[in-house]
């Protein structure tokens, strides 16, 4: 039986031996992934040499060192990064404003004194982390909020470790 369609291409299909993986992605964020995919990673922006000071200041210095790549610098394991917006200004003195975004490491499972993103009775909520005695508080970064004792009844889960505040000033 012959056909007109189908048949060897060159360079079409997967090379042989390579391996493959399906993905599964929920219907409702396929242009999401789609446009992540398509979306160019490698942008790249002049680092330079020079220091600024924060103090008094220093000569200028117009060595270009290098180039870094914002999504290496702030992603360590894409896989387990995430973003999320924080609102309310209870992390105001920990420099976490309304609007800024949090980007979170979700590998790590949080220490003491550590910025979490946690979940309490199915109420997310960005805070200090601090056990002390087998007890689990979250402290807020602003003296008008109170910490939350998390009770041994409660929901509670941290779904991960804020690495990366980005907000415009």
């Amino acid at each position: 039986m012959s056909s007109t369609h189908g048949g060897r291409r060159e360079g079409s299909g997967r090379h042989k031996g390579e391996e493959v993986k399906l993905v599964r992605v929920p219907l409702s964020k396929v242009d999401a992934v789609l446009a992540v995919r398509d979306s160019d990673y490698h942008h790249t922006i002049p680092l330079y040499s020079s220091k600024v000071a924060a103090g008094y200041p220093s000569p200028a210095d117009d060595s270009l060192k290098d180039s870094i790549n914002l999504q290496e610098f702030l992603v360590r394991k894409p896989s387990k990064t995430f973003a999320v917006n924080a609102t309310g200004d209870s992390m105001i003195d920990a420099g976490i404003k309304s609007g800024d975004m949090l980007i979170v490491d979700s590998s790590q499972p949080g220490k003491s004194g550590q910025i979490v993103i946690a979940v309490v009775n199915g109420e997310l909520t960005v805070k200090f982390l601090s056990i002390r005695a087998n007890l689990i508080y979250l402290l807020p970064a602003n003296p008008s909020f109170s910490p939350i004792e998390v009770s041994e009844e409660a929901d509670f889960r941290i779904l991960g470790v804020v690495i990366h505040v980005i907000h415009t000033i």
